[in-house]
C-alpha cells in the first residue's frame, strides 16, 4: 500500500483532527513575557498580548473558535491585532478567516500565501483542499527573514527552506526567548512530512539540526504539536529520533527492500515506545520515510 492507502485504512487524518478540534477542551499555558500557548485547536497556538492588541501565532481549526476566543480573552482583553501562519497546512490556518474578521493582520511566507489562494491535494492524507476565502489569505508576506516588534517583544521570523512543507517558518520572541518551531518539531509523537508540498525527511532533520542551534538551555520551545512546553533538550532527541530511523530505513531500502518489506522489518521499532503513539504511526512513518531516502 502507498501511504495514503495505508492511512485511508485508519482514519482521514483531516476528518480526525477536525473532529477532535470540535469537542476539545483548550488548554491555556502560560509561559513568560506574556506570552501563553492554547493546545487542543490543531497545532498548538502561540498568543502575545500587550497594547498592541493580541497576536496569534497559528489559527487552529474553526471549530474551536468560541473556545479559543474564551481562553485568549482569559488572558487579556485587548483586540486581536495579528496572526502568524507558521505554515499552510488546514491545522494551522483553517482560523484565519474567524481571526481576520476579529482584526487580525495575517502573515506567512509567500508559499503559504500561495498554497492557501488555490486548491492543492496532499496525497497522504488522500485529501484536496480548496481555495481559500479572501480573508483568510494573508495580507503580508516575506520570503527569508522578518522582524516584527509588537507588545514590547521583538519577534524574528525565519524561513527554514523545505523540511515539513516548503513554507515552514519560525517565531523567535526574543526578549522572552521563547521560540515557536510550528511542525518541524513534534514533540513526543512521529511528526507528518508532506512531500506534496515540498516536504522531506532529510530536509526536517536540517530544520530540526537548525533548531537545536537556534535556542538555549534556557529557551521555552513551543512544538506545531503534542506537549506544547517543550526545551532544547527534546529538540535534540527529536532530531536524533528523526537522523536514526532514517539511516534505519536508508540502509534497508539500499539492499533493494520493498516498503513492504522495509515496513515489516520494523526501522522504527526502538523508538515506537516514546514516539510512537500519535496521529502518524510506526508503520505510517516508515513508509513516509521510505519515499524520501
Amino acid at each position: 500500500m502507498t501511504p495514503s492507502q495505508a492511512f485511508a485504512e485508519a482514519q482521514n487524518l483531516v476528518d480526525a483532527f477536525r473532529d477532535e478540534a470540535a469537542k476539545a477542551k483548550i488548554q491555556v499555558h502560560r509561559l513568560r513575557g506574556n506570552i501563553a500557548v492554547l493546545e487542543g485547536s490543531g497545532g498548538n497556538i502561540a498568543v502575545l498580548t500587550g497594547r498592541d492588541g493580541k497576536v496569534f501565532i497559528d489559527a487552529g481549526i474553526t471549530g474551536s473558535r468560541p473556545r479559543l476566543l474564551e481562553a485568549a480573552n482569559g488572558l487579556s482583553h485587548e483586540p486581536i491585532s495579528h496572526l502568524i501562519n507558521t505554515h499552510w497546512h488546514f491545522d494551522h490556518t483553517d482560523g484565519n478567516q474567524w481571526l481576520a474578521e476579529e482584526g487580525a493582520a495575517i502573515i506567512a511566507h509567500v508559499n503559504t500565501h500561495k498554497y492557501l489562494q488555490s486548491a492543492h491535494r496532499v496525497d497522504d492524507w488522500d485529501f484536496l483542499f480548496p481555495s481559500s476565502p479572501l480573508a483568510a489569505i494573508p495580507t503580508q508576506v516575506f520570503t527569508s527573514e522578518l522582524a516584527l516588534h509588537l507588545n514590547s517583544q521583538a519577534i524574528q521570523l525565519r524561513y527554514y527552506k523545505p523540511a515539513h512543507t516548503d513554507s515552514d517558518i519560525s517565531v523567535h520572541f526574543t526578549n522572552a526567548d521563547v521560540f515557536h518551531c510550528g511542525d518541524t518539531f513534534w514533540n513526543g509523537i512521529y511528526p507528518f512530512i508532506d512531500y506534496s508540498t515540498g516536504g522531506s525527511i532529510n530536509g526536517l532533520i536540517d530544520a530540526a539540526t537548525l533548531n537545536v542551534s537556534s535556542v538555549s538551555d534556557k529557551t521555552i520551545v513551543i512544538p506545531g504539536h503534542a506537549n506544547p512546553v517543550g526545551n532544547r533538550q527534546q529538540l535534540i532527541t527529536f532530531r536524533d529520533m528523526l537522523s536514526g530511523i532514517r539511516d534505519n530505513v536508508s540502509k534497508l531500502k539500499q539492499q533493494g527492500r520493498t516498503v513492504e518489506e522495509v515496513v515489516a522489518a520494523k526501522p522504527t521499532a526502538a523508538f515506537d515506545p516514546v514516539w510512537g503513539n500519535g496521529p502518524v504511526g510506526p508503520d505510517f512513518f516508515a513508509r513516509l520515510v521510505y519515499h524520501g531516502v
